[in-house]
């Protein structure tokens, strides 16, 4: 009988054992996040989102975390977002304004966190930087224009600057209308070169090269894709590159002014912390990176001939040898 009892007891204990290690799966936190594409700057923040989220205590194995990337296509992006949405996550962390677009609009009914969104404001995923007023929250990469023009003029005494950027794509426009806003501040006349395909900067930017002293790198896609053969065009005619990115810099680009994507990351997980916390993400303000790093691609500086003043260098945060 005592057997029988022990026996039944020890059944018992599984059962509850198991009911137990039940909850826990259940109680598993499912966190989807979606990449706009391979570029670094997207690899580098979602590791700073990760650091923050391990160290709020939420990673692995509390966490299950579903990772998908849109290759830089906004079909697969849209796809991307009706997938997380059906799937009912508990929060979609988002890297990429592209990417955010489709993300805000799909998921209404589980917490939205992005990171490396220029102006979500702008791209009407949020109402407004400190209240997003619904379900997103984040952090942003984005650079002032008149420190990265001002940057651009201490090198320096640039009088014309090409803007590359593409039509319909918001950050670009939205850096374009900014550097258009501070032109007579600076002295600089901003002209603007729309690129709509790729096939397009081989017509185009040999024509540019001639008129301009310099040209902007927006956050274009087409802009991105072709760095390095704009950067190499550019370089040859002795016309300095700058961008607010800092992959680009790496692909040739001569000066960067740029928000570092690994602390835009860390940024961005600190606030999803918060929210998996409890907090309302519209409580928590949205906040570019207040420090900004300059980065100078020394290998193109030289390969073009031009001359970085040593008190110019004292500003400069990294360089590409």
């Amino acid at each position: 009988m005592q057997i029988v009892q022990k026996w039944l007891a020890g059944v018992a204990a599984v059962v509850v054992m198991v009911t137990l290690f039940s909850g826990v799966a259940r109680a598993e936190k499912k966190i989807g996040i979606l990449v706009w594409s391979e570029e670094s700057r997207y690899t580098d923040a979602q590791k700073g989102i990760m650091e923050q989220l391990k160290k709020g205590g939420f990673g692995e194995p509390n966490v299950k975390f579903t990772v998908e990337n849109a290759g830089g296509n906004k079909a697969k992006a849209a796809e991307l977002a009706r997938k997380f949405a059906a799937a009912k996550m508990d929060m979609v962390v988002v890297l990429g304004t592209s990417a955010a677009v489709f993300v805000a609009k799909e998921i209404k009914d589980a917490p939205v966190v992005f990171s490396l969104v220029y102006d979500p404001i702008g791209a009407k995923i949020a109402e407004d930087w400190k209240s997003s007023g619904n379900n997103t929250t984040g952090a942003s990469n984005k650079v002032s224009m008149s420190q990265l023009v001002a940057t651009l003029k201490r090198l320096a005494p640039v009088k014309r600057l090409a803007v590359l950027y593409t039509p319909g794509e918001k950050n670009s426009e939205i850096q374009l209308k900014e550097l258009q806003a501070v032109q007579e501040d600076f002295q600089v006349k901003m002209v603007p070169v729309s690129l709509t395909g790729n096939e397009e900067v081989a017509q185009i930017i040999p024509e540019v090269v001639g008129t301009v002293d310099a040209m902007y790198l927006s956050g274009s896609n087409v802009v991105a894709e072709m760095a390095a053969s704009i950067a190499n065009m550019a370089t040859k005619a002795k016309v300095i590159t700058v961008t607010h990115l800092d992959d680009l810099v790496y692909k040739g680009v001569l000066l960067g002014v740029y928000a570092d994507p690994v602390a835009v990351g860390r940024l961005a997980g600190e606030k999803a912390v918060k929210v998996l916390k409890g907090a309302k993400p519209s409580s928590i303000p949205i906040e570019p990176l207040k420090k900004l790093e300059v980065i100078v691609n020394r290998k193109t500086a030289k390969a073009g001939g031009f001359q970085i003043p040593p008190a110019f260098m004292q500003s400069v945060t990294k360089t590409i040898d």
